[in-house]
């Protein structure tokens, strides 16, 4: 059996020498890992189990028959990250550029089925010249095999995607459509078409970073949600992301004892932000005072920064955290925030994780340009979710809570279980200058004094509902708490909602506006 042994050992180190020592030593010198350095690093020591090693593209065409791609461009397999089940999908630039072909694509896709049916989330490490054009309607084909493996375990399984180099074409749609796509800052780069194609099709001139770089997707589109550095910095970010999550829906995310007392009260938020309403303040200062030790993992901070999402623990207990953001723009939500909250409520919907909604906003932005952007139809989808979502939600109405902003961000009657309010919360319909100027126009108008009038009648309109105590009377606030005691009664809700249960008719999903 000597022999055969021999061959198999040697078939398999010419793999494990993926696209071979000049091509690596290229790849260390851009500043990058390869695919298997990328691989160890993820995984605990010693427990990574690869498969499909032997898999080969069957392509004769256009010299594809002298082409030994390394295992298919690929490297997929299972493993242990923080002592927990995980897969992986880890592309592999320096064997044929990583490029995307029909027995990659077949391979990547038959990992995800099986992280999916394992009930193991799944991190796809992109780092791909694109589609392999060799190979025709095959490759395209084997996108088809791709998205649709993604799709059907989306909201099974957690899905993350690290761009730790160039993700261009239909390539780009894989990280897009997975939960959560963590950019590189040094490497990675995401696009439906690359420079060349943009030139020859569209005769623009641009550059790689400016088309479909950081500030591309982590600013502008908000197709990113996390940047990192190096591979490792990303690696590591995606780890601690995976910390917050469950391994599937059939489970809840892990509780972790993290030392901080659930019912310690926070005497400096008493009196921490500003009276006036038209002044703004940091709402990450009240998070970090909120959440066990300060520890906040926040999720696409420098897109629509007018509204705060991410990961915190509140007595141990994962919880997803939408916060207003009054230093930015006054908190107002626009098309670009409605639609960061409304898939990160999905999500957490999706994985069992609670909600916690912090509101000090005025409303949904107005004028022409938000409103032929289709400011109702994101705006709607803020609705969508909570509504639907099953998950425990609580609601903290801080300061400002107006309008449609009020309901878009999870009151009493679209979708919260518990609502609470800060003496200074203001929570009304319009503010009274808004509403004098409407009720009141006439006889402001032909009052002797029209100032004066307009002035009692805000006065008047000010002391009945600029207030929380109108709500609480009618019971859409459940209680008026020190804004000191706001982490104690969030982990005493917690708790009460820990075995929520929710039965309605059945259907297939809601028509969430698109």
């Amino acid at each position: 059996m000597s022999q055969k042994y021999d061959e198999f050992l040697r078939r398999r180190e010419q793999i494990m020498q993926m696209g071979g020592e000049k091509a690596v030593e290229r790849h260390h010198k851009s500043g990058k890992l390869t695919a298997r350095e990328r691989v160890e690093y993820l995984f605990d020591p010693g427990t990574f189990t690869e498969i499909g090693t032997f898999i080969k593209h069957r392509t004769t065409n256009f010299g594809m028959d002298k082409k030994d791609v390394a295992a298919e461009g690929v490297v997929c397999g299972y493993g242990k990250v923080n002592g927990r089940m995980a897969m992986v999908g880890a592309e592999d630039y320096t064997s044929m550029a990583g490029t995307f072909g029909e027995y990659h694509g077949k391979k990547f896709a038959a990992a995800i089925d099986m992280a999916k049916e394992m009930g193991i989330p799944f991190i796809g490490l992109n780092d791909s010249g694109g589609a392999r054009l060799q190979e025709g309607m095959d490759t395209l084909q084997a996108y088809a095999w791709l998205f649709k493996a993604q799709n059907l375990a989306s909201g099974v399984i957690p899905q993350i995607a690290l761009l730790l180099g160039p993700c261009l074409g239909g390539q780009a749609y894989h990280p897009v459509m997975q939960d959560f796509v963590i950019q590189s800052r040094n490497h990675g780069y995401m696009g439906i078409a690359g420079p060349a194609f943009v030139k020859t099709q569209l005769g623009i001139d641009i550059d790689l970073e400016t088309l479909c770089g950081v500030e591309a997707h982590a600013v502008k589109s908000g197709c990113t949600h996390i940047v990192g550095g190096d591979d490792k910095d990303c690696i590591d970010r995606a780890k601690e992301l995976l910390n917050y999550l469950p391994q599937n829906n059939q489970e809840k995310p892990a509780r972790v004892d993290t030392g901080d007392e659930a019912m310690r009260l926070i005497p400096e938020l008493d009196g921490f932000i500003p009276e006036q309403t038209m002044y703004p303040y940091d709402m990450h200062e009240v998070i970090n005072k909120l959440v066990d030790n300060g520890v906040f993992f926040e999720l696409m901070p420098d897109f629509a920064k007018n509204v705060i999402i991410g990961f915190a623990r509140f007595n141990g207990r994962s919880t997803g955290i939408v916060a207003s953001q009054p230093n930015w723009i006054g908190a107002v939500i626009d098309c670009n925030a409605a639609d960061k909250v409304a898939r990160f409520v999905r999500f957490c919907d999706l994985f069992n994780i609670p909600l916690v909604n912090l509101h000090d906003t005025p409303a949904y932005m107005i004028g022409p340009e938000q409103e032929w952007k289709g400011i109702l139809r994101h705006g709607a989808k803020m609705l969508f979710a909570y509504i639907d979502a099953t998950v425990p939600k609580i609601t903290v109405m801080m300061r400002k809570s107006f309008a449609g902003a009020y309901l878009g961000m999870c009151c009493k009657d679209t979708g919260a279980d518990i609502v609470y309010a800060w003496p200074e919360a203001t929570l009304t319909i319009v503010g009274a200058e808004t509403a004098a100027s409407v009720i009141f126009a006439k006889e402001i108008k032909n009052a002797e004094n029209p100032e004066e009038v307009k002035a009692q009648r805000m006065k008047e309109y000010s002391e009945l509902y600029e207030n929380p105590y109108h709500a609480a009377a009618r019971g859409y606030v459940d209680d008026i708490i020190l804004p000191s005691e706001t982490r104690k009664k969030i982990c005493a809700s917690l708790d009460l909602l820990e075995n929520k249960s929710v039965a309605r008719p059945w259907r297939k999903f809601s028509n969430i506006n698109m």
